[in-house]
């Protein structure tokens, strides 16, 4: 199996959009994978897997897709009292998926974009990819392109990328100040969704 040199987790082509122009500045050779089955509803997960395949193209990187969807596990409280936050079981859960692929896939370190935002848990997110490379025998690179973040969203609106208001999970959509919005983009009206 070719060795590969970087993985990176992303959770939305917005927020992959610096992570990768910094890696391939650097002339890293990086692969991304969307991994999120957090992102709810359907529509809304189709939706920014779609726009990460369209940044693939336009930035010219390979990207490989998992269409693994869980919205109901969300809802039932499948991990309650494992974890202490839900957004914590959130990044552990995509952390190990992520660093078990790079493992499994022949990559040498893996990332997240996930570290471009100011909006995400910046030390959570570390402490999970790094529970993660110890679990998978994998290093976990880490790079803080939260400065960066407002430079990788202009990037994506010249592209004419779906930037999103919410974070991705059912709950965060109910908390967000642009519900009604949101809710009005998705197909057939919200009851379809769910």
């Amino acid at each position: 199996m070719k060795e590969r040199d970087l993985l990176l987790h992303a959770c939305c082509a917005p927020c992959a959009e610096y992570p990768v122009f910094d890696l391939q500045g650097q002339k890293i050779d990086t692969e991304v994978l969307y991994f999120n089955p957090n992102i709810h509803p359907k529509f809304e997960f189709d939706r920014r897997r779609e726009q990460l395949e369209k940044l693939s193209e336009l930035d010219d990187f390979v990207c490989h897709f998992s269409d693994d969807f869980r919205m109901d596990d969300w809802l039932e409280h499948k991990w309650e009292g494992q974890f202490a936050s839900r957004c914590l079981m959130c990044y552990q859960i995509r952390m190990d998926y992520v660093a078990a692929f790079a493992k499994e896939q022949g990559f040498q370190r893996f990332s997240t974009s996930l570290l471009v935002s100011p909006y995400q848990n910046h030390d959570a997110i570390i402490a999970s990819a790094e529970l993660a490379s110890q679990k998978y025998g994998i290093p976990f690179f880490y790079s803080d392109w939260r400065p960066h973040f407002r430079e990788g969203q202009n990037m994506a609106r010249e592209h004419g990328l779906y930037r999103q208001k919410y974070c991705g999970c059912i709950f965060s959509l109910d908390d967000s100040d642009f519900k009604e919005k949101i809710i009005a983009s998705f197909p057939d009206g919200w009851e379809a969704q769910r």
